[in-house]
């Protein structure tokens, strides 16, 4: 770790561990600020600050009318395990490898469906280069208490290093008295699942009768009471919000707290999740700074899943490394790039499950340029997971049947136009492919280099099929296997102080990839989380048994154990 983070972690444990300057308060800018994510499932922008009162958000617009609502985020692949991993990471999936879909575990749809779905696609994990951690762990490293509470999805195992607690039960209440705290709270509620038959019916706040329907939709019972269903949830996840603001409020930390509200990527029905469109990709973001700043404004800057990590760095007083393919748009060290990024937003879309699909998308907040690379293909693939949505067969139906409509031709399609590109502006569900239109011709070709740009920067790896060629020439050459990260080697001196023994300890691992985390304990039950290890450490004689893990994500763990000062 760098001397600033080090001496960042110094100044902050300073700030947690000793007793409040006298007429400190709950609004003391001079405290590192807490941050929480609140991180919603499969959920486009149909809510109150979007414009949106289907169902009424009111935690959600007191949310935007305190804090800053963008209006251009955009998530780097239309479902959650992909996008996820850009997320903890800052990095593009296709970069690192987690741009299909489950690439560590079947999906048990799927192989119900078809057991042999799964029989030529290993398991595998993505692995970042050695600069790259899971950005928590910068956090920890600086002194921050980081929970997540509860889903991960990055599409490799995260060190132990990453998260003070992930659980069901993590929460930033449990950290030490003053500590700043990075938490993540997950809401499930409005996930695809939650619209199928055998979920939960929440309370019902609209009628299927008087729902919108996208133009791409045929109007039946079915895609009715799916539509409901999901403006139902965003009800109530509305009011999980306020639960999370309440909690702040009570806590006196509502003005100490920068609050991020997003959705992991686009709605989860059919041509949203999946789909390379801003049904699948544009999300809400709305950003609460304390103390009312720019409280009540929006912000047209293109941000991305990549972004999110950097930014919120920036925020606790970190510098991200450059190296990244995020940005960071909050913060002490908020810039815009120079290079191609600047302003457009860049998406995949590969296989879901066991069905393959190659796509990739750029948007500049308006236009939407998008590469099928794979044309034999109809828009909504086949999918064993969604068709546990009834309104999934009669979308399959309309590829018989005909469109309904001139706005259903993509539901209605077998196969798929090379190039297509979008005016969200002037049409806002991108059903009217302009790609052939003389005046848009100069901003095709503008958009088109820039997916370029982006296809070669990244070394993009969805191109490299069959995945059993991607994990033994890219993720785990030569043979497949996947590699264990090297053991720490430890050092340790010791010394006596006030009459009493203190040890020294270094941990070095020979990857420079490799986390490296610590436990201590009075005997062989370690206690308590694993910590960061990014420097010298001193323990005191009576925790003389120490646990070291070293993980490179996409590695197997080391784990090691010692006494010390020895027998």
């Amino acid at each position: 770790m760098p001397t600033f983070h080090r001496c960042l972690s110094l100044i902050l444990l300073a700030c947690f561990l000793s007793p409040p300057a006298t007429g400190a308060t709950a609004t003391d800018t001079s405290l590192p600020p807490n941050i929480l994510w609140l991180s919603v499932e499969d959920m486009s922008p149909w809510i109150g600050p979007y414009g949106d009162t289907t169902v009424p958000t009111p935690n959600l617009d007191r949310l935007a009318r305190e804090g800053i609502v963008y209006d251009n985020a955009f998530a780097t692949s239309p479902v959650c395990a992909p996008a996820r991993s850009s997320l903890i990471t800052g990095m593009f999936c296709t970069r690192i490898g987690t741009m299909q879909m489950r690439n560590g575990n079947p999906s048990k749809a799927a192989v119900a469906k078809d057991p042999e779905a799964y029989k030529d696609i290993p398991g595998y994990e993505g692995l970042p280069p050695a600069f790259v951690r899971c950005f928590p762990e910068h956090l920890r490293a600086a002194g921050y208490y980081c929970t997540n509470n509860s889903k991960k999805d990055y599409q490799f195992k995260e060190p132990v290093t990453v998260w003070d607690e992930s659980s069901g039960k993590a929460h930033w209440k449990n950290r030490s008295e003053g500590q700043p705290f990075f938490a993540v709270f997950n809401h499930t509620g409005t996930h695809e699942s939650q619209a199928f038959p055998k979920a939960k019916r929440r309370p019902q706040v609209v009628a299927p009768e008087a729902v919108p329907l996208p133009p791409f939709y045929p109007d039946t019972p079915n895609v009715r009471d799916a539509v409901a269903r999901t403006y139902n949830n965003i009800a109530e996840m509305d009011a999980w919000v306020g639960q999370r603001l309440a909690e702040l409020e009570q806590a006196n930390l509502l003005e100490q707290t920068v609050i991020i509200f997003f959705s992991d990527h686009g709605v989860g029905l059919p041509r949203g999740k999946r789909s390379c469109f801003d049904t699948g990709t544009r999300v809400p973001l709305i950003v609460r700074h304390p103390n009312g700043r720019n409280a009540g404004s929006r912000n047209a800057r293109v941000v991305s899943f990549v972004d999110f990590g950097p930014a919120t760095l920036s925020l606790a007083g970190i510098e991200p490394d450059a190296r990244l393919d995020g940005t960071p748009f909050l913060g002490t060290f908020a810039y815009e790039r120079k290079d191609y990024r600047r302003g457009h937003a860049y998406a995949n879309a590969d296989r879901f499950d066991s069905v393959y699909d190659r796509s990739r998308t750029v948007s500049d907040g308006r236009f939407r340029y998008t590469r099928n690379f794979v044309t034999d293909l109809p828009y909504i693939i086949r999918n064993a997971y969604r068709e546990q949505l009834p309104m999934t067969g009669e979308l399959y139906a309309l590829e018989t049947a005909g469109p309904q409509t001139p706005a259903q031709w993509q539901m209605a399609a077998t196969v798929r136009p090379a190039e297509e590109f979008y005016d969200s502006a002037a049409d806002p569900w991108e059903v009217n492919n302009l790609i052939d239109t003389p005046e848009h011709q100069e901003r095709i070709a503008t958009l088109r280099q820039h997916l370029e740009a982006w296809i070669a920067d990244t070394g993009d790896l969805g191109f490299v099929l069959p995945e059993t060629k991607l994990v033994r020439e890219t993720i785990w050459p030569p043979d497949g296997k996947q590699p264990t990260t090297p053991p720490a080697e430890i050092d340790e001196s010791v010394t006596s102080r006030n009459g009493k023994t203190v040890f020294r300890v270094s941990l070095t691992c020979s990857d420079p990839g490799a986390s490296i985390g610590y436990r201590l304990g009075t005997n062989k039950r370690f206690s308590g989380p694993w910590q960061v290890s990014n420097g010298p450490f001193e323990v005191p004689g009576d925790l003389r048994f120490l646990q070291v893990q070293t993980q490179r994500i996409g590695h197997k763990p080391s784990t090691t154990e010692t006494l010390l000062g020895g027998e």
